[in-house]
């Protein structure tokens, strides 16, 4: 038995795809338990913004400082949160939610100026 459980363990290994840097997934960008994190730049680079729920008014919008842009994303508040490419949080430009129970984006397809934290 122990014979034909080693073949199997071989032939798995043989026919298991192989998994190189330039086809391993993106790793995703540190983010804890309860937080809204957004990056500078994509794929979880540059610069990082944390926010908790404890420093952010619910349905309020919450722009980012002046100058500042970011194009990757983390939501782990547990709550929805909406993006938008206005820094008042208009909706005539771009604008997406995101769900709020573990949800990564490493590259928002506009720059993100304002988010709103919704009451579930």
């Amino acid at each position: 038995m122990r014979k034909i459980f080693t073949a199997g363990v071989l032939a798995a290994a043989v026919l298991a795809p192989q998994t190189t840097a330039a086809t391993a997934a993106p790793r995703l960008g540190e983010c804890a338990a309860g937080q809204f994190c957004l990056w500078e730049k994509a794929d979880f680079k540059g610069a990082r913004q944390v926010h908790e729920l404890y420093g952010t008014d619910i349905e309020s919008c919450v722009p980012l400082p002046p100058g500042t842009t970011a194009e990757a994303l983390a939501n782990r508040t547990g709550r929805p949160v909406t993006t938008y490419q206005s820094a008042e949080c208009e909706e005539t430009g771009e604008f997406e939610t995101y769900p709020g129970g573990g949800t990564w984006a490493p590259q928002s397809p506009y720059q993100i100026r304002a988010f709103k934290v919704w009451e579930r």
